[in-house]
């Protein structure tokens, strides 16, 4: 939902997005409200006189949709499934479409509406793809006719809506990642309504294979059934029994493998996370229950940004989807692992900034007529507080206290006044809806509940910043109690908080934040700012830090790292493999439930639509430099769109572009900084500090990351500088995954080039090896070598003859290594960064495959393949790395004893040869063993 830098008076409105309807008149309220003390803070217990909850469209207030079993829980707003509970539209008593992936829903009065959207549409002038809901068919019972549907039960990503006509009732569980709906009916028979006539492609009784719109589905009833197919309707008694379960079947011989999980009905989900040495880790689960049979399992697809980081067995079975395949695991549960996503209270001190020159852009912060320009509502005040949280650290760095102390007795200020009620602002919590709002609210955070997360990320943020220099404000007895509550409205990490739902903002299984608190869209839910979202992940991690409380710091890293990954898949097409192609965008500046959008909800202005993700820029924003290639497209697309540089936003352009290009970042800043007006969140002493620091250190290196969550790594030619915060009381050495060590006194950051490398090169190169596993070099002649000091050369890729050879080795140049012997790591993979370059050749992409021969038997009994990769016809070395994605596995891991290691690279397309370096660091194969 919005967070627009502008409200104009009419909004863009996405394609098959239902239009934001006006809101009616505020709702009564008690002339005063009662106050609830936390700590030196409080906030009311009832709204403030002339404001508005949540409401429909028309202005009318309501209250959860739920059953009577679930009417004490906190319900997840500003989730996927959200208007199950929220009646946004008076009208609609049901749900609007539900995006679960690779199923979509709608419930209506005779069931639940399934579909199953396969090919995209581009729509809104070519700015917006979309797997648009259609229903396929209707998972309901003979004779229901429910006046209502509402939320009965929900875990982390499941989901079960009920239906009652008085007669019957009808349960139905659904979650991301599930092929299944399982369902539960009484009083009729169980009846699936088709949208036209089905094929049946097998009939086994209780068990019917059906196809309808080019889909295949498996309907199961209990044993002893028997469906009955009439025209579009399909029916089948369930005698004592009262489940059936829908399922969507990759193809039609999947049939057996998912009867043998039909009966094993999904009851809840829940991830667990873990945070050590560097690697964030997390485990998603499914509780079952076993209707018939012993059968505990289940099928679940994995989203990529969840495929790419796990070493777990997955099936060849795959679904389509809005973020791309979807890849299927047999079995209840898997696990992730990431690195650790960075995180600084602000970039490091360098020699390359000029200390008067910056001292004086300090100075027109604070010296301002009104520092918050005006801000009243929650939203301006938390970027105006952002304003002056980046900046504390900066003044700290070059001795300017005193101004360092006014700027944090301004963000004291500003917060105490938000954290008391009474006054001007305020904020005030809902019983019904179980949720803190603040007032003046803005951008429906109170009658929609949008952008809590957005907003509040801001006020946590500036309180970490405070807590890093005044430990006594951030006790909980004294200001510490209003910011956790903000983050148990918006991050709360307890499942059994009656207060507050479980991680309001975040969805665990999608991998990213949703904006709207009613998901009332045809599009499903949004979320535009990612990065204002992050920017709630980061706060958590510094206040954490800095309070001591490792647990909510290491809950933001969970979330900063995980949302990460979704960020560079989903909105940043990173990989190019999540776009459809008929989109033509690089970038989006909204994700929605059926797909994405080249827009925001306020302007079609390029630089925004490219902006919006990026603000506001932080030390929590260095993992956007994983993905270089994709800032450079991003830019580049940006400048064709609006006719050059950027000129409204250009702050924060320059700041994005410096986490690929600092020295051309730069560049822009030096011609340009002198006749423009910084961005509201930005200033000129953070763009200038920023932009000339990197230019210093060098872009953010993701490769390496450092043993707590408040350490980076920044690279410059043949040059890493390593940094780290220590919030701690007493001095300590942070150690880095590639051997580095760095001595961080207390309360204090710390820069250097790191002591103590295991790294038996002395000079690091600029794209350092992955941690796991051993590392071997490509050589001529088709070797691998776990030798250094090579002779930088190349080999000829020949040619794929203008034939498409993805996935099918084509004259391949073969590196190999005998007699191996090593230990599967456990939650390693596979990686390797290949140099390649086409020259000026158009349309070439090189493939490569890693295949095991476990004992050097001459069979391999593990084979990897990963995606191709698209060469740019532009002379020069790009890099291919694993995370293009696997596309496909044979085999399952196992250790090494004497076995055979084998690399083979060749031209998946194209009518041309190209090049693979070797010879250097910078062309290697990592394979995940100790």
């Amino acid at each position: 939902m919005p967070s627009p830098r502008t409200r104009p008076a009419t909004v863009l409105l996405l394609a098959s997005a239902l239009a934001v309807a006006g809101l009616g008149g505020p709702a009564a309220a008690p002339a005063a409200a009662a106050t609830v003390p936390v700590g030196n803070g409080s906030y009311s217990d009832t709204r403030p006189p002339g404001t508005s909850g949540p409401t429909t469209n028309t202005g009318t207030p309501v209250t959860p949709k739920v059953t009577a079993a679930a009417k004490d829980r906190p319900v997840p707003t500003n989730d996927w499934w959200s208007s199950l509970a929220f009646q946004r539209y008076g009208d609609n008593p049901y749900s609007t479409p539900m995006y679960g992936h690779p199923l979509t829903y709608q419930a209506t009065s005779g069931g639940l509406d399934v579909g199953y959207p396969t090919s995209p549409a581009i729509v809104g002038d070519g700015r917006q793809y979309e797997y648009a809901h259609k229903r396929d068919l209707t998972i309901g019972l003979t004779g229901l006719n429910s006046p209502d549907t509402k939320a009965d039960d929900w875990s982390d990503w499941t989901v079960t809506p009920y239906w009652s006509d008085g007669a019957r009732t009808l349960r139905t569980t659904i979650g991301h990642g599930s092929p299944f709906v399982y369902a539960k009916g009484s009083g009729g028979n169980a009846q699936i309504t088709t949208a036209n006539a089905p094929a049946v492609f097998a009939d086994q009784g209780n068990v019917l294979g059906i196809t309808v719109a080019g889909h295949h589905y498996a309907l199961f009833a209990p044993t002893g059934s028997d469906w009955n197919v009439a025209g579009s309707t399909v029916t089948a008694g369930l005698g004592s029994k009262d489940y059936f379960s829908v399922a969507v079947l990759p193809s039609t011989g999947a049939l057996a493998t998912f009867k043998k999980y039909a009966y094993s009905f999904v009851t809840g989900s829940k991830v667990t996370w873990n945070y050590s040495g560097g690697t964030v880790g997390a485990t998603y689960t499914l509780t079952t229950e076993a209707k018939e049979g012993t059968e505990r399992g289940t099928l679940q697809a994995l989203y990529r940004h969840q495929w790419l980081h796990t070493t777990d067995p997955l099936t060849s079975y795959t679904y389509v989807s809005p973020r791309g395949t979807m890849k299927v695991r047999e079995s209840a549960s898997f696990t992730t692992s990431q690195k650790a996503a960075a995180a600084l209270p602000a970039l490091p001190k360098s020699n390359g900034v000029d200390t008067a020159r910056l001292r004086g852009y300090l100075n027109d912060v604070v010296n301002a007529s009104d520092p918050f320009s005006g801000a009243a509502d929650t939203y301006w005040t938390g970027k105006a507080l952002g304003r002056l949280a980046q900046l504390v650290p900066v003044a700290d760095q070059i001795g300017e206290t005193a101004v360092r102390d006014r700027m944090l007795g301004l963000m004291k200020g500003k917060l105490q006044e938000w954290f008391t009620a009474g006054g001007a602002n305020e904020f005030s919590y809902d019983k019904d809806w179980k949720t803190l709002t603040g007032y003046p609210a803005s951008y429906g955070s109170d009658t929609e509940l949008n952008d809590h997360h957005f907003h509040y990320g801001y006020y946590v943020y500036a309180a970490a910043i405070v807590a890093q220099y005044d430990q006594a404000w951030a006790a909980e007895s004294a200001w510490g109690g209003m910011v956790k509550t903000l983050v148990r409205d918006t991050a709360n990490p307890s499942r059994s908080d009656t207060a507050y739902p479980f991680l309001r903002g975040f969805d665990v299984y999608a991998g990213h934040g949703w904006a709207s608190g009613h998901q009332g869209f045809a599009a499903g839910n949004n979320q535009e700012s990612s990065s204002e979202s992050t920017n709630l992940s980061t706060a958590l991690i510094l206040w954490g830090s800095a309070t001591g409380d490792t647990s909510l710091r290491d809950l933001g890293t969970f979330l900063l790292t995980t949302e990460s990954e979704s960020i560079a898949q989903y909105w940043f097409d990173a990989d190019e493999q999540v776009f459809p192609s008929s989109f033509g965008h690089d970038t989006a500046g909204m994700v929605w439930g059926s797909g994405a959008a080249y827009s925001t909800w306020w302007t079609a202005n390029p630089e925004e639509i490219h902006g919006i993700n990026v603000l506001p820029v932080t030390g929590g924003s260095l993992h956007l430099g994983g993905e270089k290639e994709a800032i450079r497209r991003n830019i580049a697309e940006m400048e064709r769109e609006n006719g050059g540089p950027a000129v409204e936003w250009r702050d924060l352009l320059w700041e994005f572009e410096s986490f690929a290009d600092p020295a051309a970042a730069k560049a822009k800043w030096d011609a340009g900084h002198a006749g423009y007006t910084p961005e509201e969140g930005e200033s000129k002493a953070h763009t200038y500090h920023w932009l000339t620091t990197l230019d210093t250190l060098g872009a953010p290196d993701a490769t390496v990351t450092g043993d707590i969550p408040t350490s980076a790594v920044f690279t410059k030619g043949t040059t890493r500088t390593y940094a780290a915060h220590n919030h701690g009381a007493t001095a300590r050495t942070v150690t880095f995954s590639d051997g580095k060590a760095l001595s961080v006194p207390a309360r204090s950051t710390a820069t250097g080039t790191g002591t103590g490398s295991t790294d038996p090169d002395p000079d690091p190169d600029p794209d350092p090896e992955p941690p796991t596993g051993n590392t071997f070099q490509l050589r001529g002649g088709g070797v691998l070598t776990t030798a250094t000091g090579g002779t930088a050369g190349s080999d000829t890729i020949a040619s794929a003859g203008g034939a498409n050879r993805d996935g099918t080795p084509y004259q391949p140049l073969v590196y190999e290594v005998r007699g191996v012997n090593g230990t599967l790591t456990p939650g390693a993979q596979t990686a390797f960064r290949l140099q390649v370059d086409a020259g000026t050749t158009v349309g070439l992409g090189q493939q490569a495959r890693i295949s095991y021969d476990f004992t050097g038997d001459g069979s391999f009994d593990r084979t990897e393949t990963y995606h191709y990769f698209a060469t740019d016809p532009v002379t020069g070395w790009e890099e291919y790395t694993q995370a293009r994605g696997l596309k496909a596995s044979t085999g399952t891991p196992g250790d090494l004893d004497g076995g055979t290691v084998r690399l083979e690279v060749w031209s998946a397309i194209g009518n041309g040869t190209a090049k693979l370096q070797t010879g250097t660091d910078r062309s290697v194969l990592v394979i995940p063993y100790g």
